[in-house]
């Protein structure tokens, strides 16, 4: 061992390794703290990470179960939207039949006053055709004084068929 402190080499070992010794302790709290500063960051990030996740996941959730609610609100509107088609073509149908009843009646009706006017006319036909000849009958029997007694008794008996 004499001949390692006789060595020159030695003793720059030996001061590189005091110097490495000494440079070390403060360089090592430098380099620690860097490194456990980076893995707090590090757990940090991972945590918030995992917050977003957890966040994200609900998110999902909750996008999902708004889906499905809407997909069955929609699926509601569509069936009372049927229900409701259903109704107003029934409606419809009821509504055209009462209309088509309502102008079968009025056409009825029209047809029975035309009908009813018709028949007055011819009734009044006739009777002017009655009229005509009676009078060309009474005109051919009788005479002015026989005609003269026929026209005051039927003016005596005209206020008794005005009423």
């Amino acid at each position: 061992m004499m001949h390692l402190l006789a060595d020159g080499e030695f003793w720059v070992l030996l001061a590189v390794v005091i110097f490495a010794v000494a440079v070390w302790k403060p360089a090592r709290r430098a380099v620690l703290g860097g490194l456990d500063a980076r893995a707090a960051r590090i757990a940090a990030e991972l945590d918030e990470a995992k917050k977003l996740r957890e966040e994200a996941e609900a998110l999902l959730a909750q996008y999902r179960r708004q889906q499905q609610e809407a997909a069955a609100q929609g699926e509601a509107i569509i069936a009372h939207a049927r229900e409701e088609a259903v109704r107003v073509a029934a409606q419809g149908a009821k509504d055209l039949d009462a209309a088509l009843a309502r102008r079968q009646r009025l056409a009825e009706e029209r047809v029975a006053q035309a009908e009813a006017k018709a028949l007055a006319e011819i009734r009044a036909v006739a009777v002017d055709v009655a009229i005509g000849a009676a009078r060309e009958v009474i005109a051919a029997e009788t005479d002015e004084a026989k005609g003269a007694v026929l026209l005051d008794a039927a003016i005596a008996a005209l206020p008794q068929r005005l009423r």
